[in-house]
């Protein structure tokens, strides 16, 4: 009887070890889910800012339509693939679309900047000098929320990945979470947005 007891007492200990290693991934899962949606947020601000700039620029740089259009179109492709982020954060391919089609877009516009600095009547506009402010605004939350979501999934994949909790996460299906990390060294910096 008294086998039996401790037989039971062990069982006991066991699942409630489980449930908790299992609640402790849930929790650093949703958590980096929330600091996903906050870089979501961030993004959907800073592609929300793009037209109005294109529209600004549009009256002043006629002769730069290329610009313009690489500019719009990786604004949309970008939207698009944050949607598909936001649907699974942490996805790794989700991620990489993500991450790609922002390095596209900050590139494009880099170079719709550096158009802007050879038009001075489009430099003092004062609704081009509000819009750039906006997006330097947007670009430093934006990489501070990419800060918050990279050490949530840090956390998170560590905890998956160590013992006993690696056994209840493959057994479970917790699968690794992809970090929010530009390509190159440039593309971790906003786009330069100074009229002078």
């Amino acid at each position: 009887m008294i086998a039996l007891l401790i037989i039971l007492a062990v069982v006991v200990v066991v699942i409630l070890w489980a449930i908790g290693i299992y609640n402790g991934l849930v929790t650093r899962r949703n958590r980096f889910k929330n600091a996903f949606s906050q870089i979501d947020v961030q993004l959907k601000r800073r592609h929300d800012l793009i037209p109005n700039l294109v529209e600004t620029a549009k009256g002043y740089i006629k002769h730069e339509r290329e610009t313009l259009e690489a500019v719009t179109a990786a604004r949309n492709q970008a939207s698009a693939a944050r949607q598909q982020a936001a649907a699974a954060p942490g996805d790794p391919k989700a991620m990489a679309g993500l991450i790609g089609a922002e390095t596209t877009l900050t590139g494009a516009l880099g170079r719709l900047f550096a158009v802007v600095e050879s038009y001075p009547d489009l430099k003092a506009n004062q609704n081009m000098m509000q819009l750039s402010e906006e997006l330097t605004s947007t670009e430093n939350k934006v990489a501070f929320a990419r800060q918050a979501y990279n050490d949530e999934v840090m956390g998170y994949n560590i905890v998956r990945e160590t013992f006993p909790a690696v056994v209840i996460a493959g057994a479970m299906g917790f699968q690794p979470a992809q970090l929010f990390e530009m390509e190159t060294p440039a593309d971790r910096q906003a786009p330069k947005v100074t009229f002078t």
